[in-house]
């Protein structure tokens, strides 16, 4: 890793983490750019785990120090995503880096629509039932543990469901997060696809920039963050697809 790909990591990482405190999306960014210093595909996808881990134990203890708590039971939710995960995580390993690539530059594309055009998420829709709710967080931690970019517009959309509030679901989403990542994350580093020097480079500029974000916000200044992101992420998809 050269001088340059570390200032890449460290001040795209940055960006990332002001673009997650103050807009969301951040993590489609953190991919494609361990690939632009040099990562390969799946292994760049293994290494972005680290700041997902640090970043989302970060928001954990913050909901902790504010005394925000789950009563309810979360065994339906976070069983089903740890094998969810494991599957993923595994699944997603045996692609080429080039497939990988080319996957996840193509995703990128509903991510970047969902992220300028949030679906609505309706406040007291009718709670499935366990075996639904069960299947589907199943399904949702497969992807969050092959991908996991833009899982947490879904995780809000089915926690609805669960008969959560919105606080507690955004609490809950932090914990899926958390638990899908400890589990894909050595499944990665198993099968040597982390690398250890950009991930950790990464994962600092991501915490810095989530600092940075959650302290600085200015009115006004979550669309023009929003406007950058979307730009750049659209140019990250164009060298994923097109290499």
């Amino acid at each position: 890793m050269t001088l340059l790909e570390a200032v890449l990591l460290l001040v795209g990482g940055a960006f990332a983490g002001v673009v997650n405190a103050m807009a969301g999306g951040g993590s489609m960014l953190t991919v494609p750019l361990l690939v632009l210093a040099g990562v390969p595909g799946v292994a760049a996808n293994g290494s972005n785990r680290v700041g997902i881990l640090t970043s989302t134990a970060t928001s954990l203890l913050s909901f902790r120090n504010d005394g925000i708590r789950v009563t309810q039971n979360l065994a339906p939710i976070i069983g089903p995503a740890l094998a969810g995960s494991l599957v993923g995580a595994y699944g997603i390993s045996e692609l080429t880096d080039e497939t990988f690539e080319r996957v996840f530059g193509l995703l990128m594309i509903p991510l970047i629509i969902l992220t300028i055009w949030k679906p609505r998420v309706r406040t007291h829709p009718e709670p499935w039932p366990l075996a639904v709710t069960m299947g589907v967080f199943f399904l949702i931690g497969i992807y969050a543990g092959a991908i996991q970019a833009g899982v947490g517009l879904m995780l809000l959309a089915a926690l609805s469901h669960s008969g959560l509030d919105l606080v507690t679901a955004n609490l809950v989403k932090v914990i899926f997060n958390l638990c899908a990542t400890l589990i894909a994350l050595p499944v990665f580093i198993i099968q040597g696809n982390v690398r250890w020097g950009p991930a950790i480079i990464l994962a600092i500029g991501l915490s810095v920039g989530g600092w940075i974000g959650a302290r600085f916000a200015v009115r006004g200044g979550e669309k023009w963050i929003r406007i950058v992101m979307v730009v750049a992420a659209l140019a990250l998809a164009a060298r994923l697809i097109f290499g």
